[in-house]
């Protein structure tokens, strides 16, 4: 029971991690230089689901920098595969850890610390690749750039992305629930009545 938990962990890491890399690459245009909009980043609100998510989103963010970088169309290149890999972890971990506060039933501060991560750090690496150094103002623009970005698909989208999970059902159907590990309620049932 144990490795079969471990395997759907796993693989729940995975299809995350390649969701969001396709949904990064997709875009290639909106999703590298100053004012980010990465689809991708409405994936962001997963951790509420599953801790599975923290590695299946910071794999994924790699993978699509470095996809990125080899096709040219990351302009801050390995400094981004670094450093955004590192935002999104951060991120990941908060988002894991502000789960169970709930606004109408909505995780919302689970949307924040994207926003609040990829503004700080992305903003400081954009600061250094566009304008070649730090100052507190072109630090301040390049932070507000990403977080306008960021804070219309992380919010926006990790809401609309969280409303669909949980009122279709979908959550019961993938994710692992619980602390226990046990495997989701209506695999369960299944387990129990034959």
């Amino acid at each position: 029971m144990k490795s079969s938990r471990s395997l759907h962990r796993l693989t729940e890491a995975g299809v995350i991690a390649a969701l969001y890399a396709a949904l990064t690459l997709i875009l290639p245009v909106l999703s590298f230089g100053p004012v980010q909009f990465r689809l991708s980043e409405a994936l962001t609100i997963l951790p509420v689901f599953t801790p599975a998510a923290i590695p299946g989103l910071t794999l994924g963010c790699v993978l699509a920098n470095a996809i990125g970088l080899g096709v040219g169309a990351n302009p801050a290149g390995l400094m981004d595969i670094a450093f955004g890999s590192v935002a999104t972890l951060l991120a990941a971990l908060c988002s894991y850890g502000l789960r169970n506060v709930r606004w109408f039933g909505v995780p919302v501060l689970s949307t924040i610390p994207p926003v609040f991560f990829n503004a700080a750090i992305i903003g400081l690496e954009l600061c250094f690749m566009v304008l070649g150094g730090f100052s507190w103002e072109g630090f301040g623009l390049m932070a507000a750039e990403v977080g306008a970005g960021e804070a219309v698909v992380a919010i926006a989208g990790g809401v609309i992305v969280f409303l669909a999970i949980e009122k279709t059902g979908v959550k019961n159907k993938l994710f692992l629930a619980g602390k226990s590990g046990s495997l989701c309620r209506s695999h369960d049932k299944s387990r129990r009545n034959p």
